[in-house]
């Protein structure tokens, strides 16, 4: 598997199978960047319908060079690409969708809480191939053993410490931060430090260069 981080929670998840390497895009959103010209997608996933997470008017560009690719995401977001006129799978929990050959489990929730005046909002998790997860802007559990864990690093609806309590529980074997653009570079270092100094012994926090593949 080869995962690439175009920054916050946008990642480019390659995997290789007999007829070919299987190409997986994640929550193109308003802060990531160089996700533009990816070309040969099979599907983009998109965990919720903040705009951190998807950049309508860079997506339509996106789907119109990957004419092949599916467009899959939560009930939230499903309206938003409705209204854009953006043709869509909608998933939510239970669902399970095979994109060639490779199987993604929906974990679907609710968005983590950032404030209780503020509506709930949808949220996405993604097990991809029994091995990934992608929990979007959720502490989401799978209910089998997760290998490559990708983590929010920092966000308005959580700290530090939850991150790592839920490093912990998850316990992979590749923890990947993930979700922090919020954060100045130096408290991004912190936190990553913080992952590694508090996290399950086994577990290596791996940090990605930008927009740069890197075999997991």
């Amino acid at each position: 598997m080869k995962i690439t981080h175009f920054g916050h929670a946008c990642v480019l998840v390659e995997i290789e199978r007999d007829a070919g390497t299987v190409r997986l895009l994640f929550d193109p959103g308003a802060y990531s960047t160089d996700f533009e010209g990816v070309r040969d997608l099979d599907a983009v996933l998109i965990t919720h319908e903040h705009p951190d997470h998807v950049d309508v008017a860079r997506l339509a560009p996106l789907l119109a060079q990957n004419p092949a690719a599916r467009l899959i995401a939560d009930p939230g977001s499903g309206k938003l690409l409705q209204d854009a006129g953006l043709a869509h799978e909608t998933v939510g929990e239970g669902d399970t969708v095979t994109v060639a050959e490779v199987p993604v489990q929906v974990l679907a929730g609710d968005h983590a809480v950032i404030h209780p005046d503020l509506p709930c909002t949808h949220n996405n998790g993604y097990l991809v191939d029994d091995r990934l997860l992608h929990p979007g802007d959720a502490f989401v559990l799978s209910p089998q053993p997760v290998d490559i864990l990708l983590l929010p690093t920092g966000g308005p609806w959580m700290k530090a410490s939850e991150a790592i309590d839920y490093l912990r529980v998850v316990a992979p074997r590749v923890a990947i931060p993930i979700h922090q653009a919020g954060l100045a570079a130096v408290h991004q270092q912190l936190h990553q430090q913080l992952f590694r100094n508090l996290g399950p012994e086994r577990c290596t926090v791996q940090v990605l260069d930008h927009a740069a593949a890197t075999a997991v």
